[in-house]
C-alpha cells in the first residue's frame, strides 16, 4: 500500500508539495526545493515556527517547544510536525531553492 500524500500550500507565495504522514514538513519541503527557517530540527529552538491555517498535523515528539496557548493559537513546529491531512501554511520567510535531493 502507498503512503498517503497531503498537499501543503505556504502563504503568502502559494508555493505547495506533497508530504507523507511519516514525514516532516520540514523535510518534505526542502526535498520538494523549498527553504523553511531552520536550526535545531528537533523541536526546541523554535527558528522554524509557522502557522496552521487550515488542516491538521501530529508531531513526532510528545511535547514540541510550543505553549498550549501557541497550540490553540495553530502555530507548529514544522521540524517535528507531519500531515495528517492537506496543510495551509502561513510561512512568509518560505523560499524557493534548488532542491538538495536527487529522486
Amino acid at each position: 500500500m502507498s503512503p498517503t500524500i497531503h498537499t501543503i500550500t505556504l502563504q503568502p507565495s502559494g508555493e505547495s508539495f506533497g508530504a507523507d504522514e511519516s514525514t516532516t514538513l520540514l523535510h518534505a519541503a526542502e526535498h520538494a526545493g523549498l527553504d523553511l527557517p531552520s536550526s535545531c530540527r528537533n523541536g526546541t529552538c523554535r527558528t522554524c515556527i509557522c502557522r496552521l491555517r487550515s488542516g491538521q498535523v501530529a508531531y513526532l515528539i510528545e511535547w514540541p517547544g510550543l505553549s498550549a496557548d501557541e497550540k490553540r493559537e495553530g502555530w507548529i513546529l514544522p521540524c517535528v510536525a507531519v500531515a495528517r491531512s492537506e496543510l495551509v501554511l502561513e510561512a512568509p520567510l518560505a523560499r524557493r531553492v534548488a532542491s538538495l535531493f536527487k529522486d
